[in-house]
């Protein structure tokens, strides 16, 4: 929200910092306000000696307007990295085909989705909030939807400031039946299982 001048002085006087390598800013400025992001603010985030990576923060496709996209193209094409970050949301974005449209619309902006947050506990937020079940489950959906480089890793912020925790579907377990030590149950996301590696 900063001036291109404010923040173009901040931002290098965090690259002046030498074990400063690489600046992450997380905003849903371009989404939000897309004419904020002109040449002058790209410009300000660009700076020599460091990396500056972009997090954007969006939740449904409706989002990504053409307003937007342009906003997109206009740091992605100076050089600057995008990832997204989205929260899963009850009656905004839980369900397989619009978290599909979010992620294919991602990509198409060149912007990699990076992490599909599990709703926070906080207060007020709890009609928001899915099950972990049903975020798994939203997870193993979108996997038979669409290729790997729309796929975000679903995470859960832990209470207290542990970090976060990737709490996505388990496809793989020991199988106690195989006749073979090295066997393993992996469950496809039509919920089939394979045996790895198969009986001969």
């Amino acid at each position: 929200m900063l001036s291109p001048r404010r923040l173009g002085e901040i931002m290098n006087d965090l690259a002046a910092i030498e074990h400063v390598r690489i600046i992450r800013i997380h905003t849903r400025v371009p989404v939000a306000d897309p004419a904020r992001i002109n040449t002058e603010m790209v410009a300000a985030l660009k700076v020599a000696g460091a990396t500056t990576w972009v997090a954007l923060h969006a939740n449904h496709p409706r989002e990504l307007t053409a307003q937007a996209r342009v906003a997109f193209a206009l740091m992605v094409d100076a050089g600057i990295p995008l990832v997204s970050q989205s929260v899963l949301l009850r009656g905004v974005n839980d369900t397989a085909a619009t978290l599909e449209a979010l992620m294919r619309g991602f990509v198409e902006c060149r912007i990699k989705p990076y992490y599909l947050h599990h709703g926070d506990l906080a207060p007020g937020t709890a009609h928001l909030r899915t099950t972990l079940e049903e975020g798994q489950a939203l997870m193993r959906a979108l996997r038979g939807r669409v290729s790997g480089l729309c796929q975000p890793d679903y995470v859960l912020d832990i209470p207290g400031g542990f970090g976060k925790a990737p709490v996505g579907p388990e496809y793989l377990s020991r199988d106690r039946e195989a006749q073979t030590e090295s066997g393993y149950r992996i469950v496809d996301y039509c919920g089939d299982v394979h045996l790895y590696p198969p009986k001969p």
